[in-house]
């Protein structure tokens, strides 16, 4: 188990005093059965006229600010203490029936994950792409498969960290052979789905080790990574950016069917368009210790 503190400012800045539409935010980690939130802190300048919390239709936790009067700055600084609870090396047993691919979902999955099955992009370039980790001369464990899919993001692909709203097309991220995180989770969530498997797109943070920095990417900005649905384990996560499978280092904030919908800040202003001077996001994840947090 890792004590955690994750620090996650946001800053907006205008040239000129704008009025502040509603503002969503997604900062607070999914409570699990591994990961315990401990203590969590958020402050927003200007303080807002209302700040109210909800679940979304995926059950993340949402929060709401509405404001009043006119301001040049909007800062958002979320704080939170986390128990993360690890398996190095997962071994997951799938049910026997979907130990090989290609398998079938139960007629029960199917009705609850028909919205993670339904391809959102229909390229013949992803399938085939997908189609190529399947050898159709012997069988074909399931997780071998996305393990080398995984693999093979990581490997051939070139990471680019990119702090511009947007997710490349699939298309886009197969024919550059880069792009950030987000680009690489979509990539791989519509390829598993048009090979037939449920998947959906988590938002969060990775956790980078001080003793091997350089062994992950992704670190000082939100992350993103996929999750795919088999029989007999459930959601498991699939973080291609990394070559990580499981929970290894990584947060989760929100999961979603598109990226749309796993938006870790979103919201709106009145006023000129080009007042809008920029954002400035900062996001450190550090191991604590119990003295730390005492």
């Amino acid at each position: 188990m890792r004590l955690l503190t994750v620090r996650h400012v946001s800053t907006y800045r205008y040239s000129e005093p704008v009025r502040l539409g509603d503002h969503w935010m997604m900062f607070r980690p999914r409570d699990s059965h591994d990961l315990r939130l401990v203590k969590t802190g958020l402050e927003i300048y200007p303080r807002p006229a209302k700040l109210r919390w909800m679940h979304d239709v995926f059950d993340n936790s949402l929060a709401v600010a509405s404001f009043e009067g006119e301001t040049t700055e909007l800062s958002f600084a979320s704080r939170i203490t986390l128990e993360h609870f690890e398996v190095p090396r997962p071994d997951y047993q799938l049910e026997a029936a979907a130990h090989y691919f290609p398998f079938a979902y139960s007629e029960a999955d199917r009705a609850n994950l028909e919205r993670a099955l339904v391809r959102r992009c229909l390229s013949d370039e992803i399938a085939q792409w997908a189609a190529s980790f399947v050898d159709p001369s012997e069988p074909v464990e399931t997780m071998a498969m996305l393990r080398s899919m995984t693999q093979t993001i990581r490997q051939k692909f070139t990471y680019s960290r990119r702090l511009e709203r947007g997710v490349l097309t699939p298309d886009e991220t197969l024919a550059r052979r880069s792009g950030s995180c987000r680009d690489f989770a979509l990539l791989m969530i519509e390829a598993v789905r048009s090979l037939g498997l449920a998947a959906r797109f988590v938002s969060g943070y990775i956790f980078v080790p001080e003793d091997n920095p350089s062994s992950t990417v992704g670190g000082g900005a939100t992350h993103a990574w996929a999750q795919v649905y088999l029989p007999g384990v459930g959601w498991i996560d699939f973080d291609p950016t990394n070559n990580i499978i499981g929970n290894r280092n990584l947060i989760r904030v929100a999961v979603a069917w598109e990226p749309k919908d796993a938006l870790p800040l979103w919201g709106t202003f009145v006023g000129s368009a080009a007042s809008f001077i920029g954002l400035e996001v900062s996001v450190s994840v550090v191991e604590e210790t119990d003295q730390d947090e005492s």
